[in-house]
């Protein structure tokens, strides 16, 4: 970990010392902040990203289990004006500001669901493996001020494996017009009981095959957490893009035999090519 650190240290200070090709004004983005990918430069029609990431990150929630993952970034952008439509992996979606303080997000993604084979170390052993399911993700974020330098924000994920609600503040640094610079979110995550049983709890199934005691968890709040998002253009084409995530878990989710960990975390870098 210290090692990777060091490199993702590295990699942003580098990005900071490079100096920006074009003027802000030839790239404004739709809303200027550094967490939403947005290729159009200000232009409406249609756009491209494409990059590669690398993560390190919890194994599973709940897991004190550590591990690098690469993954793919970048989309496929269509923008009118002050709405947006994308395709990113595997996530389908648009977002749109509304009344100059409002943005508006509608996405349907996937839920990786968790595997067995997620833990080294053979604790999910006897709980079996979660399908990967369909989500439906509603976000709204309300600026302010003017220029988007704080904001509430607020974000509903609905499936069949039940339901998660996150709700929060945001602040914006750097006077960038163009989506990069960086931004930091506290937030408050709650999830029901359908949606807590399917990551900590354990039916008497799983209690048998695993050797672990039967969990019901109830709904309420799940965790407090903070992200904190940076983007830096290279040049024209190049973005280099850093992420970090802490979440600590409730009293009800620690005391899970699943919860191994009182806490998630992840830390990633990468680079899109803007085409």
């Amino acid at each position: 970990m210290k090692k990777f650190t060091g490199l993702l240290l590295a990699l942003c200070i580098n990005g900071l010392t490079l100096q920006t090709a074009l003027a802000q004004d030839e790239k404004t983005a739709m809303v200027p902040l550094p967490s939403l990918d947005d290729f159009s430069k200000g232009e409406d029609g249609w756009s491209f990203g494409l990059g590669l990431g690398v993560e390190y990150e919890t194994a599973y929630e709940g897991s004190d289990e550590f591990g690098l993952e690469i993954q793919p970034a970048g989309a496929v952008q269509w923008r009118s004006g002050d709405n947006i439509f994308y395709f990113a992996g595997e996530a389908l979606g648009w977002r749109g500001v509304r009344s100059e303080n409002w943005l508006l997000e509608a996405t349907i993604g996937f839920d990786e669901g968790r595997e067995e084979s997620d833990s080294d170390d053979g604790h999910l052993d006897g709980l079996g493996d979660q399908d990967e399911g369909a989500e439906f993700i509603f976000q709204a974020r309300r600026a302010l001020d003017a220029d988007w330098r704080y904001w509430l924000v607020s974000r509903i994920v609905a499936s069949d494996e039940g339901n998660l609600g996150l709700f929060g503040v945001g602040r914006r640094f750097g006077d960038q017009l163009d989506g990069t610079g960086s931004e930091i979110n506290v937030v408050a995550t709650f999830h029901d009981s359908e949606y807590a049983n399917k990551g900590f709890g354990i039916d008497a199934g799983q209690a048998a095959a695993s050797g672990l005691p039967q969990t019901s968890m109830s709904g309420g709040l799940r965790s407090v957490g903070i992200d904190y998002n940076y983007r830096h253009y290279i040049n024209d084409n190049w973005q280099l893009y850093g992420e970090a995530l802490f979440e600590y878990y409730s009293s009800e989710v620690r005391e899970s035999p699943i919860a191994r960990s009182n806490y998630e975390a992840e830390i990633g870098v990468g680079f899109i090519y803007i085409f």
